[in-house]
């Protein structure tokens, strides 16, 4: 699992840990990049972001159960849901490793600015609004949950 805000470096460590790992990497936001007919349709976007989410956790449960490493890039904001895949992936008998980004702010925005000035596939315009505001909802793991 890899948790951080937009802008961290998910999707480029997520690409790292697929091939070091021989893993199957789910990008929520690659997979709603192919569906969204107009990228600037944040209503849409997010209103695809949980049934794409919860499709590819299907797919990465299947994945675990038959033994293959799985790179969640959902970026797991909140401890509760941290905790609710892990525990789930636990029960299939899969080991959790959460990978957490923890980047300063001004050099997230930084990042972002770059990024939204020339957007990769599979990514979204960030506003600096957007960017304090998720900043505000999001809960950094614990050392506990970084065990």
């Amino acid at each position: 699992m890899i948790c951080g805000l937009p802008g961290s470096g998910k999707t480029t460590l997520a690409k790292e840990l697929e091939l070091s790992q021989h893993a199957l990497r789910l990008c929520p936001d690659e997979w709603i990049a192919s569906i969204l007919a107009d990228p600037a349709d944040m209503a849409e976007l997010d209103r695809l972001r949980s049934p794409v989410e919860s499709l590819q956790w299907e797919m990465a449960k299947r994945a675990l159960i038959l033994g293959i490493n799985v790179i969640l890039e959902n970026g797991f904001w909140s401890r509760e849901e941290r905790w609710a895949f892990r525990s789930q992936a636990e029960a299939l008998g899969a080991q959790v490793e959460l990978h957490y980004l923890d980047i300063p702010r001004d050099e997230l925005w930084r990042r972002l600015s770059m990024r939204n000035a020339n957007l990769p596939y599979g990514t979204f315009a960030v506003t600096e609004e957007q960017l304090d505001l998720w900043s505000s909802w999001f809960e950094p793991p614990s050392p506990e949950e970084l065990r």
